[in-house]
Protein backbone atom coordinates (compact mmCIF):
# COMPACT_ATOMS: atom_id res chain seq x y z
CA UNK A 1 0.00 0.00 0.00
CA UNK A 2 1.30 3.86 -0.58
CA UNK A 3 2.28 5.77 2.31
CA UNK A 4 0.70 8.62 3.03
CA UNK A 5 2.54 11.12 4.82
CA UNK A 6 0.67 12.32 8.25
CA UNK A 7 1.42 15.73 9.69
CA UNK A 8 1.14 16.41 13.35
CA UNK A 9 1.49 19.67 14.15
CA UNK A 10 3.20 20.54 17.84
CA UNK A 11 0.92 22.60 20.30
CA UNK A 12 3.74 22.79 22.50
CA UNK A 13 4.74 26.29 20.09
CA UNK A 14 1.08 27.10 20.18
CA UNK A 15 -0.21 30.53 21.59
CA UNK A 16 -1.14 28.81 25.47
CA UNK A 17 -3.53 31.97 26.25
CA UNK A 18 -5.62 30.35 23.12
CA UNK A 19 -5.60 27.04 22.55
CA UNK A 20 -8.49 26.44 21.89
CA UNK A 21 -8.55 28.66 18.24
CA UNK A 22 -4.75 27.43 17.55
CA UNK A 23 -6.25 23.81 17.51
CA UNK A 24 -8.43 25.00 15.26
CA UNK A 25 -5.77 26.38 13.14
CA UNK A 26 -4.70 22.97 11.94
CA UNK A 27 -7.76 21.27 11.10
CA UNK A 28 -5.96 20.05 7.67
CA UNK A 29 -3.75 18.12 10.24
CA UNK A 30 -3.78 14.47 10.39
CA UNK A 31 -2.58 14.68 14.38
CA UNK A 32 -2.87 17.33 17.05
CA UNK A 33 1.06 16.70 18.87
CA UNK A 34 -0.50 17.16 22.59
CA UNK A 35 3.18 16.86 24.56
CA UNK A 36 3.17 16.44 27.98
CA UNK A 37 5.84 16.70 30.45
CA UNK A 38 6.30 16.75 34.30
CA UNK A 39 9.47 18.40 35.03
CA UNK A 40 10.88 14.84 36.34
CA UNK A 41 11.10 12.86 33.48
CA UNK A 42 12.33 15.72 31.54
CA UNK A 43 13.23 19.45 32.94
CA UNK A 44 10.23 21.21 31.54
CA UNK A 45 7.04 21.40 32.71
CA UNK A 46 3.59 21.92 30.48
CA UNK A 47 0.20 20.31 29.95
CA UNK A 48 -1.07 17.78 32.18
CA UNK A 49 -5.01 15.76 31.61
CA UNK A 50 -7.27 18.44 32.36
CA UNK A 51 -5.91 20.53 29.32
CA UNK A 52 -5.99 17.72 27.14
CA UNK A 53 -9.67 17.20 27.91
CA UNK A 54 -10.31 20.81 27.50
CA UNK A 55 -8.12 20.38 23.86
CA UNK A 56 -10.26 17.35 23.37
CA UNK A 57 -13.40 18.98 23.06
CA UNK A 58 -12.90 21.48 20.60
CA UNK A 59 -9.63 20.22 18.69
CA UNK A 60 -10.63 19.24 14.95
CA UNK A 61 -8.54 16.15 14.56
CA UNK A 62 -7.43 13.93 16.89
CA UNK A 63 -4.77 13.94 19.50
CA UNK A 64 -1.65 12.15 19.57
CA UNK A 65 -0.50 12.56 23.25
CA UNK A 66 3.03 12.34 23.75
CA UNK A 67 3.84 11.32 27.93
CA UNK A 68 7.84 12.62 28.50
CA UNK A 69 6.67 11.42 32.23
CA UNK A 70 7.64 9.07 34.87
CA UNK A 71 5.99 6.05 35.79
CA UNK A 72 3.41 6.36 32.20
CA UNK A 73 1.41 3.29 33.60
CA UNK A 74 -0.08 5.26 36.03
CA UNK A 75 -1.72 8.54 33.79
CA UNK A 76 -1.50 6.75 30.45
CA UNK A 77 -4.72 5.04 30.42
CA UNK A 78 -6.39 8.02 31.28
CA UNK A 79 -5.43 9.77 28.19
CA UNK A 80 -6.53 7.16 26.41
CA UNK A 81 -10.40 7.40 27.96
CA UNK A 82 -9.84 10.93 27.66
CA UNK A 83 -10.00 10.28 24.07
CA UNK A 84 -6.74 10.53 22.45
CA UNK A 85 -6.25 8.65 19.20
CA UNK A 86 -2.61 7.81 20.19
CA UNK A 87 -1.00 7.65 23.93
CA UNK A 88 2.72 7.44 23.03
CA UNK A 89 5.58 6.62 26.43
CA UNK A 90 8.82 6.54 26.49
CA UNK A 91 10.56 2.96 26.34
CA UNK A 92 13.14 4.92 29.01
CA UNK A 93 10.27 5.32 31.51
CA UNK A 94 8.67 2.03 31.22
CA UNK A 95 8.89 -0.70 34.09
CA UNK A 96 6.65 -3.28 31.97
CA UNK A 97 6.11 -1.56 28.37
CA UNK A 98 3.63 -4.39 27.06
CA UNK A 99 1.60 -3.81 30.07
CA UNK A 100 1.15 -0.12 29.55
CA UNK A 101 0.65 -1.00 25.90
CA UNK A 102 -2.15 -3.29 26.68
CA UNK A 103 -3.70 -0.66 28.97
CA UNK A 104 -3.86 2.61 26.33
CA UNK A 105 -5.24 -0.42 23.72
CA UNK A 106 -8.09 -1.35 26.23
CA UNK A 107 -8.73 1.98 26.76
CA UNK A 108 -9.00 2.75 23.39
CA UNK A 109 -6.47 4.46 21.68
CA UNK A 110 -3.09 3.26 19.62
CA UNK A 111 0.00 2.78 22.02
CA UNK A 112 3.38 4.42 20.87
CA UNK A 113 6.56 3.69 22.35
CA UNK A 114 8.94 7.05 22.08
CA UNK A 115 12.81 6.17 21.80
CA UNK A 116 15.33 8.86 23.20
CA UNK A 117 18.18 9.67 20.29
CA UNK A 118 20.67 7.71 22.16
CA UNK A 119 18.61 4.84 22.59
CA UNK A 120 18.96 1.58 20.59
CA UNK A 121 15.87 0.73 18.71
CA UNK A 122 17.27 -3.09 19.08
CA UNK A 123 16.94 -3.32 22.80
CA UNK A 124 13.14 -2.94 22.39
CA UNK A 125 12.39 -4.97 19.67
CA UNK A 126 10.86 -7.75 21.35
CA UNK A 127 8.22 -5.41 22.93
CA UNK A 128 7.57 -3.15 19.42
CA UNK A 129 4.58 -6.14 18.10
CA UNK A 130 2.62 -4.96 21.32
CA UNK A 131 2.60 -0.97 19.71
CA UNK A 132 0.89 0.50 16.74
CA UNK A 133 3.31 3.57 16.82
CA UNK A 134 6.98 4.02 17.21
CA UNK A 135 8.16 7.57 18.13
CA UNK A 136 11.53 8.19 17.11
CA UNK A 137 13.23 11.52 18.67
CA UNK A 138 14.82 13.25 16.59
CA UNK A 139 15.84 15.65 19.47
CA UNK A 140 16.25 14.90 23.00
CA UNK A 141 13.21 15.70 24.62
CA UNK A 142 11.82 17.87 27.10
CA UNK A 143 12.45 21.19 25.10
CA UNK A 144 10.67 22.62 21.64
CA UNK A 145 12.74 24.77 18.87
CA UNK A 146 15.76 21.93 19.17
CA UNK A 147 17.83 21.47 16.03
CA UNK A 148 17.25 18.48 14.08
CA UNK A 149 19.69 15.21 14.92
CA UNK A 150 20.36 13.84 11.31
CA UNK A 151 22.33 11.39 13.14
CA UNK A 152 19.59 9.58 14.29
CA UNK A 153 18.21 8.99 10.76
CA UNK A 154 19.71 5.26 10.43
CA UNK A 155 17.29 4.33 13.50
CA UNK A 156 14.29 5.32 11.52
CA UNK A 157 16.00 3.36 8.29
CA UNK A 158 15.88 0.55 10.44
CA UNK A 159 12.28 0.70 12.20
CA UNK A 160 10.94 1.40 8.42
CA UNK A 161 13.05 -1.80 7.04
CA UNK A 162 11.34 -4.26 9.28
CA UNK A 163 7.77 -2.54 9.03
CA UNK A 164 8.63 -3.09 5.08
CA UNK A 165 9.59 -6.82 5.76
CA UNK A 166 6.61 -7.67 7.91
CA UNK A 167 8.80 -7.76 11.53
CA UNK A 168 6.68 -4.66 12.83
CA UNK A 169 3.63 -3.25 12.18
CA UNK A 170 4.00 0.26 13.12
CA UNK A 171 3.57 3.95 12.57
CA UNK A 172 7.06 5.37 12.30
CA UNK A 173 6.47 8.86 13.88
CA UNK A 174 9.38 11.45 14.26
CA UNK A 175 9.73 14.54 16.32
CA UNK A 176 11.90 17.07 16.70
CA UNK A 177 13.45 19.28 14.15
CA UNK A 178 10.64 19.11 11.63
CA UNK A 179 10.56 21.59 8.69
CA UNK A 180 10.42 22.35 5.60
CA UNK A 181 14.63 22.21 5.43
CA UNK A 182 14.60 18.65 7.26
CA UNK A 183 11.17 16.79 6.80
CA UNK A 184 12.15 15.48 2.82
CA UNK A 185 15.22 13.25 4.92
CA UNK A 186 12.82 12.49 7.81
CA UNK A 187 10.43 10.67 4.48
CA UNK A 188 13.29 9.33 2.63
CA UNK A 189 14.34 7.18 6.13
CA UNK A 190 10.81 6.13 6.32
CA UNK A 191 9.11 8.15 8.29
CA UNK A 192 5.41 7.87 8.89
CA UNK A 193 4.03 10.94 11.27
CA UNK A 194 5.40 13.91 11.54
CA UNK A 195 5.69 15.86 14.09
CA UNK A 196 6.22 19.72 13.15
CA UNK A 197 6.33 22.46 15.73
CA UNK A 198 7.43 26.24 14.99
CA UNK A 199 7.23 24.79 11.11
CA UNK A 200 3.51 25.12 11.60
CA UNK A 201 2.38 27.34 13.89
CA UNK A 202 5.52 30.02 13.37
CA UNK A 203 3.85 30.55 9.78
CA UNK A 204 2.16 32.76 8.60
CA UNK A 205 -0.45 30.54 7.30
CA UNK A 206 -0.73 27.18 9.12
CA UNK A 207 -2.50 25.40 6.90
CA UNK A 208 -0.83 26.50 4.01
CA UNK A 209 2.86 25.55 5.73
CA UNK A 210 0.53 21.61 6.66
CA UNK A 211 0.02 21.42 3.12
CA UNK A 212 3.82 22.40 2.16
CA UNK A 213 5.42 19.90 4.01
CA UNK A 214 2.80 16.70 3.38
CA UNK A 215 3.98 17.88 -0.05
CA UNK A 216 7.66 18.00 0.74
CA UNK A 217 7.29 14.45 2.50
CA UNK A 218 5.18 12.44 -0.02
CA UNK A 219 7.71 13.92 -3.09
CA UNK A 220 10.47 12.09 -0.87
CA UNK A 221 8.36 9.17 -0.43
CA UNK A 222 8.29 8.50 -4.06
CA UNK A 223 11.57 9.73 -4.66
Amino acid sequence: MPRTPMIAPSLLSADFARLAEEARRVADADWLHFDVMDAHFVPNLTFGLPVMQAVQAVSPVPLDCHLMIEAPERWAPDYAEAGARNVTVHAEACTDPRAVARDIRAAGALAGLALKPGTPLEDHLDVLPDFDTLLVMTVEPGFGGQEFMAEVLPKVRRARELVDTGHLTVLVEVDGGINADTIEAAAAAGADVFVAGSAVYGAEDPSRAIAGLRAQAAAALVG
